[in-house]
C-alpha cells in the first residue's frame, strides 16, 4: 500500500513542530537570563573583594568582546580594532572625572559618544574593505591610537592616566567599596547587551546577517551595503565605548596596555571560542578567558597565557563553532536535522 504525504500538511505539521520547539526554548532562555541575573546581582553579597573586582572586569571585558562580535560575528568583518573605541571611551571617561565631572553617567554619555565618533571617522575608510584587508586597516586603527595614546601628554604617555573614584549623584560621595562600583559596572554591561539585543533583532540585524551571508545578493537586491556596515562599525565602536568607561571606573586607571595588540587578540579569540554569531556565547568565553588569565594564572606561576594558548588550540579542535555550538547542535539534534559539517 502506498502512502501519500500532502505538501501543505506536510509543510503545516513541520511549521508547527519548529514552533512547539522554539516556545519552550524561548521559556527555557528568559528562565537563565533571569538566573543568570540574579546570580551577577548578588554577588558582592558573599564573595571577598577581589573576586568581585576580577567580576568588574570580566562584565567591562564581556562588553568589549560582544561589540567585536557585532562587526566579526554578524557582520562577517572580523577585527582587531574594537580596542581603539574601548581606548577612547576609557580614556575620555577618565579625563571627564578629572577635569569636568566625577559623575559615572556623564563619563558614560562622553566615553560612548567620543568612541562613536572616533568610530565613524575611522569606519569611513575602514568598511570600503573586507576580508584579510579590513582585518588589517583594524589593527592599524588600534596601533594608531595606541601610540597616540603613548605619545599625547594629555593622557599621562606609557605612565598612564590616575583617575578619581566615580559617583552617582551630583556632589555625592565617591564610590571606592568594589561592591558598589561593580553594581555601576553590572549595569553598563546590561544596558550594552541590551542594546546589542536589540540591535541583532532588528531589521539592521536582519541586513548585517545579510552581507555576512553574501553581500553581493544583498546589492543585488537593492540594498545599501556600505551605510549598513558603517553604521554597524559606528554602533559596535560606541559599544567598546561604554566597555571602557566602565573600565576606567572600575579600575581608577587607565593606560596604553589598555589599547594594547594582546587585548584585541584575547577578545578576538574569546568570540571564536565562545561561537560567532551570539550573544551570549562570546560573553561565557570572555568571563572564562579572563578568569583563566588572571585567576588561574596566578596559581601556575604566571603561566595563565600558556593555558589560554591551549584552550584556543583544543577549542579549534573540539568546538569548531565555539561554546553556543554546543547548543545549537543539541537543538538540532532534538529537530532531527542535519548536523551541519565538522560539528559531527
Amino acid at each position: 500500500m502506498s502512502t501519500v504525504t500532502d505538501p501543505e500538511v506536510a509543510s503545516d505539521t513541520s511549521g508547527g513542530a519548529t514552533r512547539a520547539l522554539k516556545q519552550p526554548r524561548r521559556w527555557l532562555g528568559l528562565v537563565l537570563v533571569v538566573v543568570a541575573l540574579a546570580v551577577l546581582v548578588s554577588l558582592p553579597f558573599w564573595m571577598p573583594p577581589y573576586p568581585v573586582g576580577l567580576a568588574s572586569r570580566i562584565l567591562a571585558f564581556a562588553l568589549l568582546v560582544v561589540s567585536v562580535d557585532l562587526l566579526t560575528g554578524y557582520t562577517g568583518l572580523p577585527t582587531l580594532g574594537q580596542v581603539a573605541y574601548f581606548g577612547a571611551g576609557a580614556y575620555t571617561a577618565g579625563l571627564v572625572g578629572l577635569h569636568v565631572s566625577t559623575n559615572a553617567f556623564v563619563q558614560l554619555i562622553a566615553g560612548t559618544l567620543a568612541a562613536a565618533l572616533l568610530a565613524l571617522i575611522t569606519g569611513l575608510v575602514a568598511v570600503r574593505t573586507k576580508g584579510f584587508v579590513f582585518l588589517m586597516v583594524t589593527l592599524a586603527i588600534a596601533e594608531l591610537a595606541h601610540k597616540q595614546a603613548e605619545a599625547m601628554p594629555l593622557t599621562g604617555g606609557s605612565n598612564g592616566l590616575s583617575t578619581p573614584a566615580i559617583t552617582l549623584l551630583p556632589g555625592g560621595e565617591p564610590i571606592r567599596l568594589a561592591g558598589l562600583v561593580y553594581f555601576w559596572v553590572l549595569f553598563v554591561f546590561v544596558l550594552g547587551v541590551v542594546l546589542a539585543y536589540i540591535l541583532v533583532k532588528s531589521p539592521m540585524g536582519r541586513s548585517m546577517r545579510g552581507i555576512r551571508d553574501g553581500e553581493g545578493r544583498m546589492r543585488a537586491i537593492g540594498r545599501r551595503t556600505y551605510m549598513v556596515k558603517l553604521v554597524a562599525f559606528t554602533f559596535a565602536g560606541s559599544l567598546a565605548g561604554m566597555a571602557g568607561t566602565a573600565w576606567t571606573a572600575q579600575a581608577r586607571f587607565v593606560s596604553p596596555g589598555d589599547m594594547a595588540f594582546a587585548l584585541a587578540a584575547i577578545a578576538l579569540l574569546s568570540v571564536v571560542l565562545g561561537g560567532a554569531g551570539t550573544i551570549w556565547g562570546p560573553i561565557i568565553a570572555a568571563a572564562l578567558v579572563l578568569i583563566i588569565r588572571d585567576y588561574v594564572g596566578t596559581f601556575v606561576d604566571g603561566r595563565g597565557a600558556t593555558i589560554l594558548g591551549i584552550v584556543f588550540v583544543l577549542a579549534v579542535f573540539l568546538l569548531p563553532r565555539g561554546i553556543a555550538g554546543l547548543a545549537r547542535r543539541r537543538n538540532r539534534a532534538r529537530a532531527g536535522g542535519t548536523p551541519v559539517a565538522g560539528e559531527a
